[in-house]
């Protein structure tokens, strides 16, 4: 979708005129809806900055001009685009990202990120050659037209208020890599910025390309699909077994037969945890690319997809990776079918809205439907442990109907987690409460389960473990504010625990990939940093917020972190819909979340509990 589409002609007329403003938003409004008083003022200073770029009679007139071009299967614009052909013919495209930007610093120690002040803060993004380069290479990588026709695409960044100097730290050394990949061009570079154009676009086409790559079917590329089925090759964590592979042939079947009849389906895989889900998933990934279906992994959690991410880096770029990971939210401004298939790995977690300040959208579920021909869920309906987690299958039905789309619903349940110990699973539901099963006082199952007095004692377990192969993990229910936010200070502790001489800090600065970053071992996870994922070894402290009392397990969320935002609004609850409803639906999250940190490890789980009534009493289930 392209919201201003013109000749370069056209495009400087409505500029002299004053009607490029008006044009742009007027398209806009129709298609995203209305927008603030400062992008509006960000057009009409970047379109007159551009018709003086532009203003050049070497550049062809009727060469192509694109405004807020919509990247298909993602809610990303690309500010401007120029179309024609270069000496050899050939269909050319020059990518351009506007910036407003003045100055900016950059930020060691993480990879094409800068710190400016953008949207009323300061704050870190990426870098503006990072970000043409990245659109560049997305459309690249699934637009079968720009891969057929061989189109070749330019990416740049006009940064046309910015007075760009040698020793500029936009210009350090750390962003060369990208530089060279997507030039960048200051208050002073116009001529630079022309002959930049000039090099590429010698003739016009009347907007022709444009119309291709608008136009053009959605494919990943062959060398995409060889690559990462060569990442996976040999990682025996994704091997399937049992009713994994049914699902898997059954989900293969499901998608030819959808996109052949052109069809609508869902596809919903229930399962708790560990009964490889994600395996699944990762697996469907690489099996529906390589039937040239354009495919991505979605998830609302980031940790999950920056680990994955992680495992699959190697000689590809990984600005390519990054591509087929995708978050629940970008499917806002998605057309009806715009993708092959959506694979949706934690579905439980996705939110009604989406967006830094949940104002985006109306349904993830619905999105995600409506955006693809075949959508897969991967759900666990007991690891919901937000208020916004509103992820369910009767939701997913729901949609799924209003959309018309056929749906059929399967289960996992071999268990590969926990010592493959289905016992220890419905053991620790009832000793949390969350259901009564028969194994009520029954321990006798293969899985290291340890209750310790002292959480030094379970810090020791645990990196004893870790010493093996960075596989274990310290994780806490959220009971403590996070001080350390921010601050990357190894020396400012959040959970304290003082009887003991206990401190330690919630991830610092790492919460994407904390699950294998070796310095972890020096820090808490929370259920945000490792839900999705897995250990050898997991060693949890239990907080305030449930305790053991008059023979009853009691949560209580007001023991919850100030700085914890996975129970806001339930104050508001609590208000409008009495204190007893809210009590309820907390008691589900709390209970949730230790279900969920108490089965992240495969070999064993170690538990330390502030409430000592509590410990004893899982002391004594144990036995």
């Amino acid at each position: 979708m392209v919201v201003y589409e013109e000749t370069k002609a056209e495009f400087i007329n409505d500029v002299n005129l004053n009607l490029i403003v008006n044009k742009i938003y007027t398209k806009y409004q129709k298609m995203f809806g209305r927008t603030s008083d400062s992008q509006l003022n960000s057009w009409k200073n970047s379109m007159q900055y551009m018709r003086g770029v532009l203003d050049d009679d070497e550049i062809p007139g009727n060469a192509g001009v694109a405004i807020e071009f919509n990247i298909p299967t993602t809610s990303k614009r690309i500010d401007f685009i120029l179309s024609g052909r270069d000496r050899n013919k050939r269909d050319s495209v020059i990518i351009i990202e506007l910036k407003q930007w003045e100055k900016c610093e950059a930020v060691e120690g993480k990879d094409g990120i800068v710190s400016t002040f953008t949207g009323h803060a300061v704050r870190e993004v990426t870098h503006p050659s990072y970000q043409a380069m990245s659109y560049a290479n997305l459309i690249k990588d699934f637009n079968e037209t720009v891969q057929l026709e061989d189109i070749g695409l330019y990416p740049c960044a006009f940064l046309h208020n910015y007075e760009l100097e040698e020793g500029d730290p936009i210009c350090s050394d750390m962003y060369q890599e990208y530089i060279k990949e997507a030039p960048m061009f200051g208050a002073y570079d116009f001529m630079k910025l022309r002959s930049f154009i000039k090099k590429y676009i010698l003739e016009g086409d009347d907007r022709e390309t444009l119309y291709k790559i608008e136009n053009g079917r959605i494919r990943p590329s062959k060398r995409l699909q060889d690559s990462l089925a060569k990442m996976l090759q040999g990682n025996k964590e994704f091997n399937m077994i049992d009713e994994q592979k049914v699902i898997y042939e059954d989900a293969i079947r499901m998608a030819i037969d959808t996109l052949a009849a052109n069809d609508k389906n869902v596809l919903v895989v229930q399962g708790g945890p560990g009964t490889g889900k994600s395996v699944l998933a990762i697996n469907l990934l690489v099996e529906l690319i390589s039937r040239n279906m354009t495919c991505f992994y979605v998830t609302k959690n980031a940790a999950p997809r920056a680990v994955f991410r992680d495992k699959l880096k190697g000689s590809f770029r990984m600005t390519y990776i990054n591509n087929l990971f995708q978050g629940s939210g970008n499917f806002t401004e998605a057309s009806r079918n715009e993708v092959d298939c959506l694979i949706v790995d934690e579905a439980h977690r996705l939110n009604a809205k989406s967006g830094m300040f949940q104002n985006l959208g109306e349904n993830q579920i619905k999105e995600i439907i409506n955006a693809s021909n075949f959508s897969i869920f991967f759900i666990d309906e007991d690891q919901k442990v937000t208020l916004k987690d509103i992820g369910s299958v009767d939701e997913i039905k729901k949609y799924a109907k209003e959309l018309n789309a056929g749906i059929k619903i399967v289960e996992l349940e071999s268990q590969f987690r926990c010592n493959g110990s289905d016992g220890y699973l419905a053991w620790l539901d009832n000793v949390l409460d969350i259901r009564k099963t028969a194994n009520f006082n029954d321990m006798d199952f293969d899985y290291d389960f340890r209750v310790v007095d002292n959480p030094n004692e379970l810090r020791r377990l645990i990196e004893e473990k870790n010493k093996i192969n960075n596989k274990s993990r310290l994780v806490a229910g959220y009971c403590w504010d996070w001080i350390s936010s921010g601050k990357n200070d190894s020396n400012v502790h959040d959970i304290v625990i003082p009887e003991y001489s206990f401190e330690m800090s919630w991830n610092l600065g790492n919460s994407q990939t904390w699950a294998i970053d070796s310095l972890s071992i020096n820090e808490v996870g929370c259920i945000h940093t490792c839900q999705g994922l897995e250990f050898d070894y997991v060693g949890v402290i239990i907080g305030d917020d449930i305790r053991y009392e008059e023979g009853k397990i009691i949560t209580d969320y007001t023991k919850r972190a100030k700085t914890d935002q996975s129970l806001k609004g339930i104050n508001k609850i609590a208000k409008e819909q009495g204190q007893e409803v809210a009590n309820e639906i907390a008691d589900k999250i709390i209970k949730n979340t230790y279900r969920t940190l108490m089965t992240r490890g495969m070999k064993g789980c170690f538990v330390y509990c502030t409430n000592k009534d509590l410990q004893n009493y899982i002391r004594w289930k144990a036995k």
